[in-house]
């Protein structure tokens, strides 16, 4: 009987009964590992966080410029980013490449299936999907209970968030993603359900996109009371565009004083940080319930 193979079994017909080493990714692709993978790429600053939490930092054999968290994720080898270098990551000899689905070019995807280097999608589009991707990585890597710990845990201090935020007000909320172009985030996003979590009210909640632009009548006709620019040295608003919002001073936001900072790389990375990034939220929106 011929060894099936580890790899990619992509394209294939739907299986009533999937074996227990094929895993299913957020491109709704199968892949089949004959074994927990021990060489790993991570193409995502939050996938990274997820590997090193899952205790796999030995296995972790190339990340991102980004990858800066924990700090022992700036030792490992570099792939780049937004256009991974397909020759840095063939050099790696990964068994297993995990990316989210805005930094997988079909060039890149097609190189790595050709050379059978399995490629896994996690690209959690809901807040609830962040602890369940943790927990579909567990067991892809032999971490499952390390996982599920985490998992239950986030869950834990999201519903205790919750509960602070029942009997408070909602307060109209804009978190801006970007600024020129003025870039923030709609429903399909989670981040805007995190929003909803917190006690705010998104004010780009009827947008037609995840990470729709808007205009100034748009926000000037919604009047957020309050508005949330993520900092950090990677990513972020600079503090020379977040001043420039002091202009309007019709805002609610800006008669009250309501324009706040958030660490981008608590709330902008769907990894086992973003309870973290969760409740330096509410404190924003809703200091007095803590």
């Amino acid at each position: 009987m011929k060894r099936r193979q580890q790899g990619i079994l992509t394209g294939m017909p739907f299986m009533a009964n999937i074996v227990p080493r094929t895993f299913v990714d957020d491109l709704n692709r199968k892949i089949y590992l004959a074994q927990a993978p021990a060489r790993i790429v991570s193409l995502a600053p939050s996938i990274t966080e997820i590997l090193f939490a899952l205790g796999l930092n030995d296995q972790i054999v190339g990340v991102t410029d980004f990858c800066d968290f924990p700090p022992e994720a700036k030792q490992k080898p570099k792939v780049a980013y937004s256009h991974p270098n397909v020759e840095a990551i063939v050099q790696l000899q990964p068994e297993l490449v995990l990316t989210p689905r805005a930094f997988l070019r079909n060039d890149v995807l097609a190189k790595l299936e050709q050379l059978k280097i399995p490629v896994f999608v996690v690209d959690p589009e809901s807040f609830e999907e962040i602890p369940s991707r943790i927990q579909l990585l567990g067991r892809m890597l032999n971490r499952s209970a390390t996982a599920d710990a985490l998992a239950m845990e986030m869950r834990k201090r999201t519903a205790e968030i919750q509960r602070k935020m029942q009997a408070q007000p909602r307060l109209r909320v804009l978190y801006v993603l970007n600024s020129q172009p003025l870039i923030t985030v709609g429903p399909g996003s989670y981040i805007h359900q995190a929003i909803g979590l917190a006690g705010g009210l998104n004010i780009a909640a009827e947008a037609k996109a995840p990470y729709p632009h808007l205009n100034m009548e748009a926000v000037l006709r919604e009047d957020p009371q309050v508005i949330v620019f993520p900092i950090g040295a990677a990513e972020g608003i600079p503090p020379g565009e977040q001043q420039l919002w002091r202009q309007w001073t019709s805002l609610s936001a800006v008669k009250r004083g309501r324009l706040h900072q958030i660490p981008a790389d608590v709330l902008n990375r769907p990894g086992p940080r973003i309870v973290e990034g969760l409740e330096q939220l509410a404190r924003i929106i809703h200091p007095e319930a803590f």
